[in-house]
C-alpha cells in the first residue's frame, strides 16, 4: 500500500470568521472527512496531522476569562489539550465518513512530543501571533506583568502576544511509532500525530524532558513525521487549490506540476508569504531533499486529485 501523510490546517476545522462553537467544528470536519475516507478507499495507507492555532487561540481566551478562580495552563499543556480535543473530533467523524464508505477502521490520535533546541534563535525573537487582540492599555499591562512579547497588528487595531516557533528536532514517539507501521498497523488504522506541530519540549538531562512555552509550526513537523514514517506522498492542505506566483497580484500565475528547484528559487525571491505559504513550502523541500518521492500543497476539494496529480500544486524529488 501507497503511504500518505495528509497535514490539514487548523482554520479546516475552524473558521476563522466563524462561531467557534463545538457544532461549527463538527459541521466542517464532517465536510472535510468524505476526501480524507476516499483515499482510504483508494488504497492509501492514510496518517494525518493537523493544526491547531484557532483552538489553542480559544483555550487561552478561556483561561482569561477564568484566571481569577483557575490557575492559567502553560502553552505547551494548552497544545496536548488541543491535540486530544481535535483527535476526538476527527475520530467522530472521519471514523463514520469511513464507515459509510466500507472501509471502516479505526481513529487513532496520539499525543505527540517534538524535541526542539534549547538554544534555537526563535526564543530570542518570538515571532508568532496568538490568542486575542489586545488594546493599547491591555498590551502595556500584559508586557510589563507578563514580559510577553507583543506586536501591534495595524489593520486589526490590537497588540497579539508573539510566541517563539523554533524549529522540530526530533519526534520522540517516532521509534515506537515506526515499528508499529513497519508492522502494517497504518493499513489497520488511521493514526493522528503530532496535532498542532507537536508538543514542544527540551531536553533536560539524559532522559527528562520538559515542555516549553512555544509553538512549532505543524508542516514542518508534519515533514519531519513523514521522513520517520518513510511516507511517499506528503499532502499539506490549506485554504487555496494551489500555489501561486504573485498571489492576488494581476499577473498570478498558478503552480501545478513543479519542480523542487524552480520552488526553491521562488521561495528565495520572497515569493510566498512568511506567516502563509512560506513554511509549507519549506516544508515540502525539506521533506523531498530527505528523500520523499512527492508532495502536494492544494485544498480539500481537490485533494484526491490532486494526489491523482491532475489539481494542486505537486513537486517529485529530483
Amino acid at each position: 500500500m501507497p503511504r500518505i501523510l495528509v497535514a490539514l490546517g487548523g482554520n479546516a476545522l475552524a473558521a476563522p470568521s466563524g462561531d467557534g462553537s463545538w457544532a461549527e467544528a463538527t459541521r466542517r470536519m464532517r465536510s472535510v472527512a468524505p476526501a480524507l475516507s476516499e483515499l482510504v478507499r483508494e488504497g492509501w495507507e492514510l496518517l494525518l496531522t493537523h493544526g491547531n492555532g484557532p483552538q489553542v487561540g480559544r483555550l487561552l481566551r478561556q483561561g482569561e476569562i477564568a484566571e481569577r478562580e483557575v490557575p492559567m495552563l502553560p502553552i505547551d499543556v494548552l497544545g496536548a489539550e488541543s491535540e486530544g480535543q481535535i483527535g476526538y473530533l476527527i475520530q467522530q467523524e472521519l471514523g463514520a465518513a469511513l464507515a459509510r464508505d466500507h472501509v471502516p477502521r479505526p481513529v487513532l490520535p496520539i499525543i505527540s512530543r517534538i524535541e526542539v533546541a534549547r538554544g534555537d534563535p526563535a526564543f530570542r525573537t518570538p515571532s508568532k501571533p496568538v490568542g486575542r487582540y489586545y488594546s493599547d492599555a491591555e498590551a502595556r499591562i500584559l508586557k510589563k506583568r507578563n514580559g510577553w512579547a507583543m506586536r501591534f497588528d495595524g489593520a486589526r487595531g490590537g497588540w497579539r502576544r508573539l510566541l517563539p516557533s523554533p524549529k522540530p528536532v526530533r519526534w520522540l514517539e517516532a521509534p515506537a511509532i515506526a515499528s508499529l507501521v513497519r508492522t502494517g498497523w497504518a493499513s489497520r488504522c488511521v493514526p493522528v500525530l503530532a496535532g498542532g506541530g507537536g508538543v514542544p519540549v527540551v531536553a533536560r538531562g539524559k532522559s527528562r524532558f520538559e515542555g516549553v512555552e512555544a509553538v512549532i509550526d505543524k508542516d514542518r513537523s508534519a515533514a519531519l513525521i513523514a521522513r520517520a514514517l518513510e511516507v511517499e506522498t506528503l499532502a499539506i492542505v490549506t485554504d487555496v487549490p494551489a500555489v501561486s506566483l504573485g498571489f492576488r497580484k494581476p499577473w498570478e500565475t498558478v503552480l501545478n506540476e513543479t519542480s523542487m528547484e524552480a520552488l526553491s528559487e521562488a521561495l528565495e525571491r520572497g515569493e510566498f508569504g512568511e506567516g502563509t505559504m512560506a513554511p509549507k513550502v519549506e516544508a515540502v523541500l525539506d521533506f523531498l531533499r530527505a528523500g520523499g518521492a512527492r508532495a502536494v500543497i492544494c485544498d480539500i476539494p481537490h485533494l484526491g486529485r490532486a494526489v491523482r496529480d491532475t489539481a494542486g500544486t505537486r513537486v517529485r524529488r529530483g
